[in-house]
Formats: structure tokens, C-alpha cells, sequence
């Protein structure tokens, strides 16, 4: 890595003289190295001095951030494509990308992230690097861009705009021959980068799946990288990058000790794989900065974690699930859960066919901006925002507006001075006398801590546990109204599973115990839990008498289910009659999965 990063990577002394004589505090951005035979003492002394880029910094402030998953499969109706797609499917009627960014600004969303383009290899504007783009799409006669029109209308909101460029591509017929593909890449990268101006965020996941010749490609990181800071120095590198952290999930859930100042080696590092298994790590480990974790490590970065969700099932619009957008209490929750756990989240609205957000999405979007609005318009606390340096084992006492009824507490410490907080206590004085209301481990930009409500004339702050000397900037305590989840059951088996009988687990064979009419079936990971044994590539069968199979689904693919392992159902195409159904399922890996009789669903009509 070059320019940007080495410069983030080196020995900063910022800090002011707090008396005459008195020592400057020094700081490290973004990355610092352990001395050799450093001592515990010493690493937690270093980390404690560790803070974010002006970029990550300024990333970490936005908060909220809109994905908006769009192209080919929109109209299509899969989360995956397969790069053979026509063209000619993509044809949006009504178009409007100032709809997006103008809902998405009253929502309080700060930036607009666009999937230019997917895994299918169709590019939202006109590439001259392949024809698969809009530029072979009847939308507008070709003469379509919809990456500029997101430009256009982020410039008139105000919104800082942000792209996703998947590297793999199942289309591009170089994808596997390395050397080409990757001067391919960078072309389309550098397209985007240098005529839609200002771009804030380029995301980049890590698949890497075999494209139309059959080959795996290998990916020149350090040139993608060494292209965004030479073309969008300002520009944060997110997943697979070194400003921005994936969390682990696509759930919407963050980790309730989120340190920033990580163990974690960016993937993109040629030592990172080493580091990470060495440290017993990865991004889904729960501790990823503790003193336990310091005392192994040799390196700290600053990597915060982004947390992304859909606010429907799906990534991809699918008018399927209009009724399954995720309710205020769900968002709520995820809300609380990852804002208020020291990340910034990423919420994907997806356009739908028309090329606009779809109402139902609208409505929630202003429901859970309402919530917000109406839940932090009020803060009990006075002088919240008076700095306090805090030494271990320190508390301060703040004083609550006259009968004040709060179930929120919020922290923020000053991450320009590191992250140092590692156990928290909040006390309440109530009618009758101090009550412990809740307890924390780290701080962060900002916790938020939820209990049942009190009525309190103080609340009290402990500093259980800190590095050096923490400091924070803002404390708040807050009513949330409590919410009823207001979720419909989701129907994903119309047959019941009483007379239903497993006659064989690998493949699974089941013996519906009648003869029934099928128009799809649904695979439904137990518990939405990811499993390396989980099904990804499959056929599907029927029969009706579980010897004469007829094949309904041929190479089928449950995509992106590993990181969303949420039900996905398949639709036959056509009514077929049977009783025994099976399904020949492998995993990522090519080997035999397992499914259980209990993750399988049918649509019976």
C-alpha cells in the first residue's frame, strides 16, 4: 500500500501542551506497530493513542448511510445473476433518482452508496469496457447513465455519494485470466472515479467466484487501492479495504464490545491472513481489541465496523416482499444495535422496477425517522456536553430536567484522543435512592444503552475501567417509546409437515404423504444460522413414486446465503404434481450438504 496509507500509518504528534512544561501527548493514525518486547502495559498505554483518519473520522459522523441495490437482477428477480442475462431486460419506466436521495435525505440518511455494478457484470453506466451495461438497454435508447443521475441528484440533497464495484464478474470473459481482468477492473474503476466527481465511499466485497471460463481470479488489491487514492484521495476503502470493517453479519447486528481500535488485519494486507490466524481472528470473532487481545498482537489499526441490512428480506427488489418490510421495532432494534454500538449503518433500500423506491419502503423509512426524531429530540440531561476526562475508577454525576422518565442513556467519547473506555456503570437516583440502571464495556463514537424506564433526578457515570484517560464528550439520557413488533408470520410452508416423512438425508428425500400440487419450494436455514455444512449449489426433483425422478430446478444457487440465511424461495415456473420431492444440494466448498426436513418448505396450491 502506498501514499494515503503509509502516510497514515506513521508516528503523529498532535497534541497541545495542556500546561506550561508538560509533556506533548503523541498519537498514532490510523495504524501503529508494537515495539518489539513491548510490555502489556506499553501496548494498552499505545493503543489508548490510537485515532482515525480525517476521513474515518468524518465517515464515523454520517451514522446513517443508504445502499441502493440495483440493476439487472431487479428485473430479473434473483439476488445473484449470472452474467447471461439480456441486456435488454433492464428498463426501468419512471426512473428517478432525485426520489431516492430526496426520501432518503428526510430519513436522515448522509450518503447514498449505488451497486454499479453486481456479480452479473451489468454496469449501471456506459462502460466502454463491455457492452453489458445500459448502453445495450432499450432505457432510454441507450443513452442512459444512471451513475450520473445519482451524481446529479446527490449534488442537488447535499448527500455524499458512494459506489460498489464488485470485483467479481460472471460475465467478463477475462475474469480468471488475472493479469487481463485486473487492467479491466481498474478501467471501470477508474471510470468511475474520474467522471461523477467527488465519490466518498468505494465499497468492495470480497467474492471471488469462478467467472465464464471456469477460472478463480486473483485480485492486484494494491493496484485498486493505489487507483482510488490516486484518483478520490478522500475517499473511504470499505470491506475490502483499510478505512471501513465489515461486522460479520448482514443482520443489522453489531457486536456490544466494538473496539475501533482492532487486532484485525485489513484483508487486503498480504500479512493479514497470517496475523488473523495466528490471533485466532477474523470479522466475526466477538473480541477483536481487549487486553487479551493486545498482549498477542504485534500491530493495532483503526477499522471501524460497518454494519449492513436490508430493510427487506432480500438485497434486490422483489414485489414479493412488499409485505415484508422490516417493522419501526425491527429497525429500532438494529438501530440501537448498531449506531448505538460504535458503527455506522448501512441500510439498502432497493429501487424497484420502475426505478423508484417503493412506497411501502418510503413509509417505513419515514416511521423509523419519526421514531428517532421524536426518541433524541429530548435530552433530560443538562450540561451533557461538557468534557470530562475521566481517570479509572472516577464517576460524575449529571443533573436531569425536572421529572425526567428515561429508558436511553447515550455515551460519546472523543475518538480524535483514541478510544480508551473498556467497562462503564450508569446509576439513576431515583425516589429511592442510587439504582444501578446499566452496565457497558466499550464507548466509543457513541452507545447507546437501553433499560427498563425510571424516573430520575440524576444519573451517575462510572469509569470502571479505562486506558490513560478517557474522554467524553457528550452524555445523554432519553425516552424511547416502547414499540410492538407488529410482524406478520411469514408463510414459507403451506403444507403441514405432520404426514411428512424424511426417506433419505443425503440427498434429502422426502415423502410428502400425498399427492400435492407444487408451484415452489423454499430452503430456510435453521435458525437464520450461516454453516459451513449449508446448502449453496442444488437440483431440485419431484416424483410421484419416489423412484421415476423429473428434474423441476437444474443448477440452482441459494445466493449470498451464507451471509443472509434468511428463506429463499424458488419458484417452479409451472404447477407439478407429486409426492416425493428431493433435493442434491453442495455446499461453498463442493461437498455435500446437509438439510434438514425442517429448513425445507413448499407452496401447495
Amino acid at each position: 500500500m502506498v501514499s494515503r496509507t503509509l502516510v497514515c500509518t506513521f508516528l503523529l504528534a498532535l497534541l497541545m501542551l495542556e500546561s506550561c512544561g508538560q509533556k506533548k501527548e503523541e498519537y498514532y493514525v490510523k495504524h501503529v506497530e508494537f515495539p518489539q518486547g513491548a510490555t502489556l502495559e506499553q501496548k494498552v498505554d499505545m493503543a489508548a493513542r490510537l485515532v482515525p483518519t480525517p476521513q474515518q473520522y468524518a465517515w464515523q459522523q454520517m451514522e446513517l448511510t443508504a445502499f441502493l441495490h440495483f440493476g439487472i437482477n431487479t428485473f430479473t428477480g434473483r439476488e445473484w445473476g449470472d452474467g447471461k442475462e439480456d441486456p435488454k431486460l433492464f428498463n426501468p419506466s419512471e426512473l428517478d433518482a432525485e426520489q431516492w436521495v430526496r426520501n432518503l435525505k428526510d430519513a436522515g440518511f448522509k450518503m447514498v452508496i449505488l451497486t454499479a455494478k453486481h456479480h452479473d457484470g451489468f454496469c449501471l453506466w456506459p462502460t466502454a469496457t463491455t457492452k453489458h451495461s445500459v448502453a445495450s438497454s432499450p432505457w432510454k435508447d441507450g443513452k442512459g447513465d444512471v451513475v450520473k443521475e445519482l451524481r446529479e441528484a446527490c449534488n442537488k440533497y447535499d448527500m455524499k455519494f458512494g459506489v460498489y464495484l464488485s470485483p467479481w464478474d460472471r460475465n467478463a470473459e477475462c475474469y480468471g485470466d488475472s493479469p487481463r481482468y485486473n487492467q479491466f477492473f481498474i478501467q471501470q474503476l477508474t471510470e468511475l472515479l474520474t467522471n461523477y466527481g467527488e465519490v466518498h465511499e468505494v465499497w468492495f466485497d470480497g467474492a471471488n467466484g469462478e467467472g465464464p471460463n471456469g477460472k478463480k481470479q486473483e485480485y492486484d488489491w494494491d493496484a485498486f487501492y493505489q487507483t482510488i487514492q490516486r484518483l478520490q484521495p478522500k475517499a473511504v476503502m470499505a470491506i475490502m479495504g483499510d478505512d471501513v470493517r465489515w461486522v460479520g453479519n448482514e443482520k443489522g447486528l453489531g457486536r456490544e464490545t466494538e473496539w475501533s481500535a482492532t487486532v484485525l488485519a485489513p484483508g487486503i494486507y498480504g500479512r493479514s491472513e497470517e496475523s488473523n490466524k495466528r490471533l485466532g481472528i477474523s470479522n466475526l470473532s466477538e473480541d477483536l481489541g481487549s487486553q487479551s487481545m493486545l498482549d498477542k498482537a504485534t500491530e493495532l489499526f483503526w477499522y471501524p465496523s460497518e454494519v449492513d441490512v436490508s430493510i427487506r428480506p432480500g438485497w434486490f427488489y422483489h414485489a414479493e416482499e412488499d409485505e415484508k418490510v422490516k417493522s419501526v421495532k425491527h429497525l429500532a432494534d438494529i438501530y440501537f444495535q448498531s449506531v448505538g454500538y460504535n458503527s455506522v449503518l448501512l441500510l439498502n433500500i432497493p429501487p424497484d422496477r420502475r426505478g423508484l423506491l417503493h412506497e411501502a419502503d418510503i413509509q417505513r423509512l419515514k416511521e423509523f425517522a419519526t421514531y428517532r426524531e421524536q426518541t433524541f429530540a429530548d435530552n433530560k440531561v443538562e450540561k451533557g456536553d461538557k468534557y470530562w476526562s475521566a481517570n479509572p475508577g472516577e464517576e460524575k454525576v449529571y443533573t436531569l430536567k425536572k421529572d425526567s422518565k428515561i429508558n436511553v442513556v447515550m455515551l460519546q467519547e472523543d475518538i480524535t484522543k483514541g478510544q480508551r473506555v473498556e467497562a462503564f456503570t450508569v446509576e439513576a437516583q431515583t425516589a429511592n435512592g442510587w439504582k444501578e440502571i446499566g452496565k457497558g464495556t466499550t464507548i466509543g463514537y457513541k452507545r447507546l444503552l437501553r433499560f427498563p424506564t425510571v424516573e430520575a433526578s440524576q444519573i451517575k457515570i462510572k469509569m470502571d475501567k479505562c486506558r490513560l484517560t478517557a474522554n467524553l464528550c457528550q452524555v445523554g439520557a432519553y425516552y424511547a417509546q416502547p414499540l410492538d413488533e407488529d410482524a406478520k408470520k411469514e408463510d414459507w410452508n403451506t403444507l403441514p409437515r405432520s404426514n411428512w416423512k424424511a426417506v433419505s438425508a443425503s440427498p434429502l428425500i422426502i415423502d410428502l404423504g400425498e399427492e400435492v400440487t407444487l408451484s415452489a419450494f423454499t430452503y430456510a436455514p435453521l435458525n437464520a444460522e450461516a454453516k459451513p455444512s449449508m446448502a449453496f449449489h442444488y437440483n431440485f426433483y419431484v416424483s410421484s413414486d419416489g423412484v421415476k425422478w423429473e428434474k423441476v430446478i437444474s443448477d440452482g444457487e441459494f445466493s449470498n446465503i451464507m451471509h443472509n440465511p434468511l428463506p429463499q424461495t424458488v419458484a417452479f415456473g409451472k404447477n407439478v404434481k407429486t409426492r416425493f420431492i428431493k433435493l442434491e444440494a453442495t455446499t461453498t466448498t463442493d461437498t455435500a450438504a446437509e438439510v434438514a426436513i425442517n429448513e425445507i418448505g413448499v407452496t401447495a396450491i
